[in-house]
């Protein structure tokens, strides 16, 4: 969470471009294999982070989502659901990357609600800023063990893509509580982690 603050502090934006007032520093990003019980996590994660609750069509999967957004409200975290997720009053959206273009819509009818876009190179991250999202989640940001993990970016080409987006950006994928660090001067706007940050609230 520190390294994530410094981050946010550190972040810069293109003056057309500001973040959203309320964009968390830290988010963990769930999935049924390596965060099978959000629920538990959600009751760990250090006041002022957010989750991405990602259903993948599970049974309960609307269920879990609306109970997490009652503990996050109580415990002051930000809570977005994936699209393919049921949708809970008064929380946000994260869309994956070929879904970018709905951010303005969301947006547009829900206001006040953080819209956050999936991205994996320059382009997508292009098409989320001009779709209208409030930020980004880029990966891979390290060597990851996903399964849909691609070549790793690296702190210096990470840093690359973030000044050209103009839009608030998140590190993803193989972020961990060692290598974090390294992305400190990228300008990035935080951190988005799944196991690493896992790790770290056991």
């Amino acid at each position: 969470m520190r390294t994530a603050r410094t981050l946010s502090r550190r972040a810069k934006y293109s003056k057309q471009r500001l973040p959203r007032k309320g964009l968390p520093p830290l988010i963990l990003v769930t999935d049924p294999d390596r965060t099978p019980d959000p629920l538990a996590l959600v009751e760990r994660l250090p006041r002022g982070s957010g989750m991405i609750f990602r259903g993948f069509g599970r049974k309960g999967a609307g269920k879990t989502a609306r109970r997490l957004g009652e503990i996050a409200r109580r415990r002051g975290l930000v809570l977005l659901i994936g699209a393919d997720a049921t949708r809970v009053r008064g929380v946000g959206v994260h869309l994956p990357e070929r879904l970018a273009h709905r951010a303005g819509p969301i947006r547009r009818a829900r206001p006040g609600v953080i819209v956050t876009v999936a991205a994996h190179s320059l382009a997508a991250l292009i098409r989320a800023r001009r779709a209208g999202a409030d930020a980004a989640l880029l990966s891979v940001a390290f060597p990851s063990k996903s399964a849909s993990a691609g070549r790793p970016l690296g702190p210096v080409r990470f840093a690359a893509l973030v000044r050209q987006a103009g839009l608030p950006v998140y590190a993803l994928g193989g972020v961990k509580t060692k290598n974090a660090p390294r992305l400190k001067g990228s300008g990035a706007a935080g951190l988005a982690m799944v196991e690493g940050l896992v790790k770290a609230l056991r």
